[in-house]
């Protein structure tokens, strides 16, 4: 079998200092992504625009997110993927610039979409350039720690906004960013060798991959977990304020807890990935869907609502890491095109699954999300160990 293995960079070791400067360029474009959460006033207010204006800025970077990862692996076939990761890399850093000094709203647009590429772009090629960086069996604790970089900035990313925002302003706040970009970018430039596009064969249409059965298995499950995790995690806070009753603070605690979780999740289960691959991605959806079960049930009791969530962070943060793993063995030769074709299967289930959560949210109430997300979770266990099952009956 053709594989996207470099034999170079494995022997006589790893290249990690590359893994860890793709884990910092991670931090910072979901930092950047989702900063305006807590910035949307000011941001406002500065442009002389509407709020609900003011959130397009996140909402056009996952749509130039999702294009780009469509298309980027046939854009790129020919070219140098330390090349191409530098060029995302400067684009963050320029997206930070523009988004800084941005005079009005349609500049600010433009800012913000050339972080979508970005986003798109390194996403969809970081599982197959990880394979690329490290041996087989450390490309589960490769992903581990760029998912790592991902559940941080997750945490950090709102909290870290209000409190620059209040400080040195939105335009400051974003600014503060392009320094660690910056790092991000010569860190690679140093640290990350040539990785000169590999003889396997490439998909021109990412869409054709799903006529393989594992595939189909793989991205259904997938989209199933990020539909059902994004249709209950949108609207935790009025959960929390409205039916649980906590305090902004102890709201804000609560969400911490459930962060960091998520950061021991990502590390913990990334260490079993290589045994026990589809056991994990069986099992993560279906213990969060005993979760969100559970959350119906208690949501009125802030203990065990907190322990809860603590739960539901561990498990959610580390499932992607899984998918991640997946990938690289179901599709090791065309990676780069699933990778592409699994981000935007990722974020196309997270905007229906927050639509669809608000649309049950409002019609029926607070506890209608919370049973879409158990019984979505619930068929992506059941789909993911129709892959299971697949997977060992080709195996035969």
């Amino acid at each position: 079998m053709t594989t996207t293995y470099d034999s170079e960079l494995i022997e006589p070791r790893a290249a990690w200092g590359a893994v860890f400067s793709m884990a910092l360029c991670v931090a910072v474009l979901i930092t950047s992504e989702f900063m305006p959460v807590s910035l949307l006033t000011p941001i406002a207010g500065g442009l002389g625009i509407s709020e609900g204006r003011a959130g397009q800025a996140i909402s056009v970077s996952g749509i130039f997110a999702v294009v780009t990862s469509l298309f980027i692996a046939g854009l790129v076939r020919r070219i140098d993927r330390k090349l191409v990761l530098l060029s995302f890399s400067a684009l963050l850093v320029v997206s930070g610039l523009i988004v800084t000094f941005a005079p009005g709203y349609a500049v600010l647009m433009v800012g913000r979409a050339l972080l979508g590429i970005a986003i798109g772009g390194f996403w969809s090629m970081s599982t197959a350039i990880v394979m690329r960086l490290v041996p087989e069996d450390a490309v589960p604790k490769g992903l581990a720690m760029i998912n790592a970089g991902n559940a941080i900035a997750a945490t950090i990313a709102a909290p870290l906004g209000s409190l620059l925002g209040q400080h040195v302003g939105w335009r400051g706040a974003f600014f503060l960013v392009v320094p660690l970009a910056l790092l991000a970018l010569v860190w690679q430039w140093i640290g990350m060798p040539a990785l000169p596009p590999a003889g396997a064969r490439r998909s021109s249409n990412v869409f054709g991959l799903l006529r393989r059965r594992q595939v189909a298995l793989g991205m259904s499950a997938i989209f199933l977990f990020f539909m059902g995790q994004f249709s209950l995690f949108t609207y935790l806070r009025p959960f929390l304020e409205t039916v649980t009753g906590v305090s902004i603070p102890a709201l804000s605690a609560m969400l911490l807890l459930m962060g960091l979780a998520g950061v021991a999740g990502t590390w913990a289960i990334g260490r079993l990935l290589g045994a026990r691959l589809y056991s994990i991605v069986i099992a993560i959806p279906f213990v969060m869907a005993l979760v969100a079960t559970a959350l119906i049930a208690f949501g009125s009791t802030p203990a065990a609502v907190a322990i809860l969530l603590v739960g539901w962070g561990f498990f959610g943060t580390a499932a992607p890491v899984g998918w991640g793993t997946w990938l690289s063995r179901a599709l090791r030769d065309d990676a780069e095109a699933g990778g592409g074709l699994q981000v935007a299967v990722i974020q196309f289930a997270i905007t229906l699954g927050a639509a669809l959560g608000g649309l049950l949210f409002d019609a029926l109430g607070w506890w209608s999300p919370f049973a879409l997300a158990a019984g979505l979770l619930l068929a992506s266990a059941v789909v993911a160990a129709a892959a299971a099952l697949d997977t060992r009956q080709a195996a035969r």
